[in-house]
């Protein structure tokens, strides 16, 4: 028997989120298998996904989400888990984010995971504070026992810049969780065509600003097509000068909130998803398109071909013109829209979180 735990970290900062979901979806199938003890060590945490947990794999109290006190419930929440560890007798502690120092009692063995090597890379794009949190995660990941990166060009960045040995490397692939919701074809949120934008726009990386120029610079799209964005957050005073400074108005570019069920929706009926990143350690959004049967028009960038494959429609995202390009050759092209949508739907089986936590109980049972 394993006795495997699950530390505090993600779950006591964030609500909802990629990397808390992927510790949910992992531990909850691990938990199922006879030759694990699993235990998320939550502490006090804010997180929704564990509230579908049961008590005896969290161990910990949900509490409201208090503005300005990560560090104070973090710092708690550290010293708790030293406190259950050491009298748990713990063969391996999966750190859920980095952390300068280590919870785990010094016989134990401890994994990590790395998402993506995004402040490294674009170090010139990012505030001081992330500067400093580059610091802090490389001293985590240098400190664990195996390093679990979610793509092979994630893994790469991860050996050229902080020079770890490769053999102490797992490379495991995410899944999607977004699921189909029923009459989400009869009940489109927007009657018009429109191309779908899904995520964080704000950050430099993630290069939306690139992707309003584009859409802009093309008459045949922006007549034809509205630029839909669904995220968490709403179009900022910023975001709305720049989209005004392009010359476009607010009934071309519209910000849509979006749980589940509207992103669905919205997938189902766009004639495209674009996904102009520069940088992504692996890229759940072109899955979830693909899912629903939406073509991908991405950039050739970082893990973005490794995941998507053949079935996405690339340009080069630093070009206006080769955004412009590859979206009117979706959008124009009922052969290759249909084409794309095939292959898309081929894709996608090769993720799923039954497979992710399958690999990851591998790399579990290799250090024992």
């Amino acid at each position: 028997m394993i006795k495997l735990y699950y530390d505090y970290q993600i779950f006591s900062w964030s609500k909802y989120g990629g990397i808390s979901r992927y510790i949910y979806e992992i531990a909850t199938r691990t938990a199922k298998i006879n030759t694990f003890e699993v235990q998320i060590l939550a502490g006090f945490y804010v997180n929704k996904y564990l509230e579908k947990c049961s008590a005896d794999l969290v161990k910990g109290w949900q509490i409201p989400l208090i503005p300005k006190s990560s560090k104070i419930i973090g710092a708690i929440n550290a010293e708790l888990s030293k406190i259950w560890l050491n009298h748990s007798n713990p063969d391996i502690v999966h750190e859920t984010f980095y952390s300068r120092s280590c919870i785990a009692p010094k016989q134990c063995k401890t994994v990590i995971t790395v998402y993506d090597m995004i402040h490294e890379k674009f170090a010139h794009l990012m505030p001081e504070k992330d500067r400093k949190f580059s610091l802090i995660k490389a001293e985590a990941i240098r400190r664990a026992d195996h390093i679990i990166c979610i793509s092979q060009n994630t893994k790469q960045d991860l050996i050229e810049i902080l020079e770890i040995d490769p053999k102490i490397i797992s490379t495991i692939y995410l899944g999607y969780s977004l699921q189909s919701h029923e009459n989400i074809k009869k009940t489109p949120k927007i009657s018009d065509p429109y191309i779908l934008y899904v995520g964080e726009r704000r950050l430099e990386y993630k290069n939306f600003k690139k992707l309003l120029q584009a859409y802009a610079s093309r008459r045949v799209i922006f007549d034809n097509f509205k630029l839909v964005c669904c995220g968490v957050k709403s179009f900022s005073d910023d975001e709305i000068a720049m989209i005004k400074s392009f010359d476009i108005d607010d009934t071309h570019v519209i910000y849509l909130p979006g749980d589940d069920k509207t992103l669905a929706n919205l997938y189902t009926n766009a004639s495209a998803f674009i996904y102009p990143s520069l940088y992504e350690g692996f890229g759940i959004p072109p899955l979830e398109a693909m899912s629903f049967s939406c073509p991908v028009v991405c950039s050739n960038t970082s893990s973005i071909p490794e995941i998507v494959a053949d079935a996405g429609e690339y340009f080069n995202p630093y070009e206006l013109e080769s955004i412009a390009d590859a979206l009117e050759r979706v959008l124009f092209s009922q052969v290759r829209t249909k084409e794309l949508i095939m292959k898309g739907q081929e894709r996608v089986k090769y993720f799923s979180w039954d497979t992710c936590a399958e690999q990851t109980q591998l790399v579990y049972n290799s250090l024992q």
